[in-house]
């Protein structure tokens, strides 16, 4: 029986919960997330998850913040004046904004708050320091990718906007 290994394109269905249950990504509804394994697209922990795991076999599991998106980091706070805020724009708190980096990346950052003379910007990712559980089933195991990838490949849906901060995974709480 062909198990998942590295090097390997594996196919998932997955449904992403936080402790209190609420959902934050799931493929329900969609095609299954194709993994190259070993490609860096996910976070460590999921990926390590995945290895060993036979065809249509299912795994719940739970990651600590250290094997996901990481702690919470303060020095990730960060200030803007107001001046600096594009024209037209007008930031509100909650919302999820992505930054253009010097190389050209987009990076999400969300307003955590606004006064008459700064904005607020919290650049850590939306589910650091979190606990996250993964319920998955194993649909496909493959030598040669099955899927036309788009986007950044890392097969999230809640933004559409990668995040390339070591971690693999999209921005605005994608799963992987």
């Amino acid at each position: 029986m062909e198990k998942v290994e590295n090097n390997m394109y594996v196919s998932v269905h997955y449904k992403g919960t936080l402790n209190n249950g609420e959902v934050f990504d799931s493929s329900e509804g969609r095609m299954p997330l194709e993994i190259l394994m070993g490609g860096g697209q996910l976070i460590k922990g999921f990926e390590d998850s995945l290895l060993g795991m036979s065809l249509k076999e299912k795994k719940t599991f739970t990651l600590s913040p250290e094997n996901a998106y990481g702690q919470r980091e303060d020095n990730l706070i960060h200030y803007f004046p107001l001046s600096e805020v594009p024209p037209g724009v007008i930031p509100e708190a909650g919302q999820v904004i992505g930054l253009q980096m010097p190389d050209g990346r987009q990076m999400p950052a969300q307003v955590v708050g606004i006064d008459n003379e700064n904005v607020t910007l919290d650049l850590n990712h939306p589910l650091a320091g979190k606990e996250l559980t993964f319920d998955i089933e194993v649909v496909g195991i493959s030598n040669t990718p099955t899927q036309v990838q788009e986007g950044c490949g890392c097969g999230c849906s809640s933004s559409g906007s990668c995040d390339d901060r070591g971690s693999g995974g999209c921005g605005d709480g994608g799963c992987c």
